[in-house]
């Protein structure tokens, strides 16, 4: 969701991205950004960094861009993306930023990737989602009765 909203953020009226990798050019220097290699490609090569600057959703957001409202999450026990790239993500987004749409951040110490995660941390995050999204997509609730 990083690349497809910075590349083309007035396609979206709300975005939810969960435990995303956006920045594509540190990502490997992480302990398990390593294993991304073959599939992304590395910095240390001069054509695939070409690539995946291009591609990197953090060194795509744009000063002055009106982004849609988006709800970023991620967990600080995630072993396999590290939560800076959601922080590091929002606070780009924020500062960039020229719309009155939100840009958040939802950070669970309980929880990690989103397996193994317990029943409530996982009630606890769709409800957070779907609130987000109702709210800034203005879905009216009207009960059946």
């Amino acid at each position: 969701m990083g690349a497809a909203l910075t590349q083309h953020p007035e396609f979206y009226r709300a975005v939810v991205s969960r435990v995303g990798i956006y920045d594509s050019l540190r990502s490997e220097t992480t302990t398990n950004g390593r294993f991304n290699v073959t599939e992304f490609g590395s910095v240390t090569d001069p054509e695939q960094f070409k690539a995946l600057y291009a591609y990197s959703p953090y060194h795509r957001v744009v000063d002055g861009a009106k982004y849609p409202s988006i709800l970023l999450t991620t967990g600080a026990n995630d072993p396999r993306v590290d939560p800076w790239h959601s922080r590091k993500f929002c606070a780009r987004l924020q500062a960039a930023n020229a719309s009155a749409n939100p840009i958040l951040l939802r950070t669970s110490n309980s929880a990690g990737h989103g397996m193994g995660d317990s029943l409530d941390e996982i009630i606890s995050e769709r409800t957070d989602i779907y609130a987000f999204l109702i709210h800034e997509l203005a879905v009216e609730f009207k009960p059946v009765m």
